[in-house]
């Protein structure tokens, strides 16, 4: 027996049945898509973050890739999707939602921490030191990643092509009043700096040294037209953007240095400082201090603390002026800079600090309190140690990463003064350590550094270093240091770097889910 039904009725029953499918099909594949966004953004994004953090080959990435936009898109996919329930769906998302969170929050927790890279003065003022091609072991076997030069010697800077460090280069005072001359400035940039590159690796040039506290008023006068003039040769030859300008000072520009809240350029020195400052802050270099806490123990021992000054273990001290804690000296004297900066202006509050020479002698005439070898060996090896374990930064600037040059690699047998001038260095004109660093290399090399100053410190002169009794370690290898015993945790320091790169990652993903969510 056939049944018949009303033609009308079933044509509104099949349009009805139609339009649901075709709603619920739109809303599946609306899901299927909000879905589908949401595996690609996250998976995006942690590509992203293994490409940054270096976990993976960007080829790996490359290969990878392409195999998840696959499956996202294959009908297999797509069908499987379809089969599934709404609220199967929604719950597909929510789970997809909550494990993006906790990857995120994985992610807080796993990223890697870098340390600040490790500066070392290069200087020249002998006639025993070994050529500047045999150098370059010796610099890696301390963990150095920058290297300070108190000229552009031709020698070294060919010597150092293809060696990775980066490179400072330094214009004696000798010639800041030839460098007025633009035109001498341009061939001097070109002979000097441009001619090198890009094997050698070239990052800034150091025009004068503490040439403000030099009692040279013809110096010091000079000093700002010709760092004017070796920028704007840089900016001629497109090398502005690669190669700061700046010049080195002595502590000697501060008025008072302690405590660090209550300091302030002096006034006889604003008038020349100020347009250098106003220089930093347009073109965005750094300025060069060089600080010495060995100076300010060696002239008041018996009222400051030789742990304070050494970076051993100590109760240090509070400004009562910032409240800020500090357990070292060096510290103190960067923020006492900071201090100076922020008194002039607060347009000088981002110019960054760098310690262009910091360091300790291992020997020195009978008067010069606290010059020997455990003095150096501690001040040097402690202060590489906290360079090597984390990020240097100051109570007054958390933020910012301060960059430290070691003085100096060799003893320097020419320099002229006290005896301690002549031995600031790491190492021996022979290439062996001058004392034990209490750092080991992870290849076979022994002994430890020395430390040394190259030209003029802390408000004295220059330095140079000969050869300095101590004892000599085996040589020097080309492996790099690691703490055979941690250094006192004196600051909790985080990774810039490290930081930097979490922030940029968690804005890509982000990015991504707001694309998503406006499609």
């Amino acid at each position: 027996m056939i049944c018949h039904k009303n033609p009308r009725a079933s044509k509104l029953q099949l349009k009805h049945e139609r339009c649901s499918l075709c709603s619920r099909d739109t809303d599946l594949q609306l899901i299927q898509t909000n879905i589908t966004l949401s595996l690609s953004s996250f998976s995006l994004f942690l590509y992203y973050y293994c490409f940054v953090c270096s976990t993976l080959k960007f080829s790996e990435i490359l290969t990878l890739w392409p195999h998840h936009c696959l499956l996202l898109s294959s009908p297999y996919n797509h069908s499987l999707l379809l089969s599934l329930s709404t609220p199967s769906l929604l719950s597909m998302a929510s789970s997809q939602i909550s494990f993006s969170l906790v990857c995120l929050a994985l992610l807080l927790f796993s990223f890697p921490l870098t340390v600040t890279s490790i500066g070392i003065n290069y200087g020249q003022v002998a006639n025993n030191l070994p050529p500047p091609k045999n150098v370059i072991p010796l610099l890696k076997s301390v963990g150095a990643t920058k290297v300070k030069l108190y000229d552009a010697d031709p020698q070294a800077l060919r010597a150092f092509s293809g060696s990775g460090f980066d490179l400072t280069v330094s214009l004696g005072n000798e010639y800041l009043a030839q460098m007025k001359d633009s035109d001498k400035a341009r061939d001097w940039v070109k002979q000097n700096v441009q001619a090198y590159l890009p094997g050698t690796k070239i990052v800034a040039i150091v025009v004068g040294n503490e040439v403000l506290t030099s009692n040279q008023s013809d110096l010091s006068a000079a000093l700002f037209p010709a760092m004017q003039s070796i920028h704007g040769a840089l900016v001629d030859c497109g090398l502005n953007k690669q190669i700061f300008v700046t010049t080195a000072h002595s502590l000697a520009i501060l008025d008072v240095s302690y405590p660090p809240s209550a300091t302030s350029f002096r006034h006889d020195l604003l008038g020349t400082l100020t347009p250098i400052l106003d220089f930093h802050v347009k073109t965005g270099s750094p300025i060069l201090i060089n600080a010495y806490p060995f100076f300010a123990y060696e002239g008041n021992p018996k009222h400051i603390s030789l742990d304070f000054v050494l970076f051993q273990p100590n109760q240090g001290f509070t400004d009562p002026g910032s409240n800020f804690h500090y357990d070292n000296m060096l510290f103190a004297q960067v923020d006492a800079v900071y201090h100076a900066l922020d008194a002039v202006g607060i347009s000088y509050k981002k110019v960054p600090i760098v310690v262009s020479e910091t360091g300790w002698p291992s020997n020195g005439d009978p008067q010069e309190v606290g010059a020997n070898c455990d003095n150096a060996r501690k001040y040097n090896g402690n202060l590489i140690k906290m360079m090597m374990s984390k990020k240097m930064r100051t109570p007054i600037r958390p933020d910012c990463d301060l960059t430290i040059f070691v003085f100096a690699l060799f003893n320097e047998n020419m320099k002229p003064g006290p005896t301690s001038e002549r031995n600031y260095g790491l190492f021996n004109p022979d290439g062996t350590p001058v004392y034990s660093l209490g750092i080991k290399t992870s290849s076979s090399s022994g002994g430890g550094s020395s430390g040394s100053k190259n030209s003029t410190g802390g408000g004295g002169s220059s330095s140079s270093g000969g050869t300095t009794g101590g004892s000599p370690g085996a040589s020097a290898g080309g492996g790099i240091y690691t703490p055979e015993n941690p250094s006192p945790d004196y600051m909790s320091i985080s990774s810039a770097r490290g930081k930097g790169r979490f922030v940029e990652c968690v804005f890509f993903f982000l990015l991504l889910c707001i694309i998503k969510l406006r499609l």
